[in-house]
């Protein structure tokens, strides 16, 4: 395996955030062609299966956008944070979730707020000339943030963001993969049987692994 192909760093180790929840993400738009997809599974036009195929097809573009940490088509997180780990100026938001973008002049993500609970305990929006996001360190950099945050709140601070489609969804050896894994959860639809299966080698792991990021 060669070096260059080994993402450094993982987009979803813990820093300063308390919490993330997934607010959006597509669960419409095919990734996989559906007529790749019924020869892949030896149906041949036959359409009578579609909507199994196309509920199969979500669920493996799921998967693979979790298993590689990227997103094949945009995904919205929010991201609270903890009293206690807002200090400095300016302030560094760390994100858990980044993408890569197709322009290297362009960000990964697009932040679509950033919010506070003040001491009254009023959701506030922080103007968007008051922070940038640094792609060289996956941050949100706040310029001014008031410390008179609310009492009443753990994580009185909290960032919306998008992230883009990453470029990696376009390759051809990761549409495989997604066919393989495909073929194989339509050919095996239970949890449970009589025999011991066995992962075939050089299967879906072996041509994912390349493009899966190192934890360090």
């Amino acid at each position: 395996m060669s070096v260059d192909n080994i993402v450094i760093g993982s987009p979803r180790n813990p820093f300063n955030y308390e919490k993330v929840e997934q607010i959006s993400r597509d669960v419409v738009t095919p990734w996989l062609n559906i007529e790749e997809i019924r020869d892949q599974v030896n149906l041949y036009g036959d359409t009578s299966q579609d909507d199994y195929l196309y509920g199969l097809e979500l669920a493996v573009r799921q998967f693979i956008e979790d298993y590689l940490g990227m997103s094949i088509f945009p995904i919205g997180y929010r991201v609270y944070y903890n009293a206690s780990s807002l200090y400095g100026v300016p302030l560094a938001l760390d994100l858990p979730a980044v993408s890569q973008s197709m322009y290297s002049s362009q960000p990964g993500l697009t932040v679509r707020a950033v919010k506070f609970w003040n001491s009254s305990n009023v959701l506030t929006t922080v103007a968007p000339t008051d922070y940038y996001y640094d792609q060289t360190g996956n941050k949100v950099i706040v310029n001014s943030l008031p410390t008179n945050f609310s009492t009443m709140r753990t994580s009185p601070v909290l960032c919306e963001y998008t992230t883009v489609s990453n470029p990696l969804s376009t390759y051809p050896i990761i549409k495989q993969a997604g066919l393989m894994l495909l073929t194989h959860w339509y050919n095996t639809r239970s949890n449970a049987t009589e025999k011991i299966l066995r992962e075939i080698p050089f299967g879906f792991h072996a041509m994912m692994r390349p493009y899966k990021p190192l934890v360090l």
